[in-house]
């Protein structure tokens, strides 16, 4: 059984405006070559949801309610959403019926997480410095830098627990594809030890919440789908250098980006240590590459150092 992580750039690459037809080209692109997946394993699809996120807040925030909805209620709306472009067109890639069923998905977290302390979550469009600067002042936004200029930046507290993991089960038993846990998945913190929760205000990390998935549902692989081909040292330098192959303490040695391929790393190497298992980061275009290790950056309990 595979786990398949989906980037932002199932939807969206950089620079693309967030229009309709933009996302459901991207979409149907990747439905292809997950519904290649599907035809040989029992499939889940998790993927991420920032840019259109951090897009449906700033639309909230601009409405007559000022307050607006808070982010679990968008999480929420963009798990939906994306969910519903990507059950679509992945079912239309199979064969007729073959089920593929979207589930909203709550995570629950920790409310007294330190990450509610330090936004680190970049969500929503990348402003010039100056228009990001504004929109921080006018809104209490707290921002990061991201390339050449400014994302808004939102709390991401680590996933402890999915309360609805015994409906992912059944649905894989029954042959469906299942889509789940879309953009880290909603939010939630109990009120107390009679199991009552209620939402918070954050955006869990896509694939830390992937990589938590994989192993509670005892998957074979988990495979991080992104816009990068492989890991690279020295990303964006004359000495950059691809990793083909890499234990989990090698990767762990190393510095990534925490608001890229940070998550990743972490995400691959804590699956691959808790189940001796091995994950893969690479490129959406050869995801159907994976299972056979001809793509894609591996991570592999046996494996010594980096290769």
């Amino acid at each position: 059984m595979l786990v398949v992580a989906l980037g932002g750039n199932a939807l969206l690459r950089r620079g693309e405006p967030l229009e309709p037809e933009v996302q459901l080209r991207n979409v149907r692109l990747a439905a292809a070559h997950l519904a290649r997946l599907a035809g040989r394993y029992r499939l889940v699809v998790t993927h991420g949801n920032g840019p259109q996120v951090g897009l449906l807040a700033l639309q909230n925030s601009a409405g007559p309610n000022a307050e607006g909805f808070p982010l679990d209620v968008l999480d929420a709306q963009t798990e939906g959403m994306i969910g519903y472009l990507l059950e679509q067109e992945i079912a239309n890639c199979l064969p007729v019926g073959r089920s593929v069923a979207t589930l909203l998905t709550r995570v629950e977290v920790d409310p007294d997480d330190p990450a509610f302390a330090s936004p680190s979550k970049p969500i929503g469009p990348v402003y010039a410095k100056g228009e990001g600067e504004r929109l921080a002042r006018a809104r209490g936004w707290h921002l990061m830098p991201d390339g050449d200029g400014l994302r808004r930046a939102v709390p991401s507290p680590k996933p402890l627990r999915i309360p609805g993991l015994r409906s992912v089960q059944t649905l894989l038993r029954h042959g469906s594809v299942v889509i789940c846990a879309g953009g880290g998945g909603i939010p939630v913190a109990a009120d107390g030890p009679d199991g009552r929760m209620h939402g918070v205000e954050a955006v869990i990390d896509k694939d830390l919440v992937s990589s938590l998935l994989a192993r509670q549902l005892d998957a074979d692989l988990l495979m991080i789908a992104t816009d990068v081909t492989e890991v690279c040292l020295d990303w964006g330098l004359a000495s950059q250098r691809a990793i083909h192959s890499a234990s989990p303490a090698a990767l762990r040695a190393l510095h990534f980006a925490a608001g890229s391929m940070g998550p990743k790393v972490e995400a691959a190497c804590a699956f691959t240590e808790a189940t001796s298992r091995p994950s893969v980061i690479g490129n959406l275009a050869d995801v159907d590459r994976f299972a056979s290790r001809e793509a894609g950056t591996w991570i592999s309990a046996d494996h010594v150092g980096l290769s």
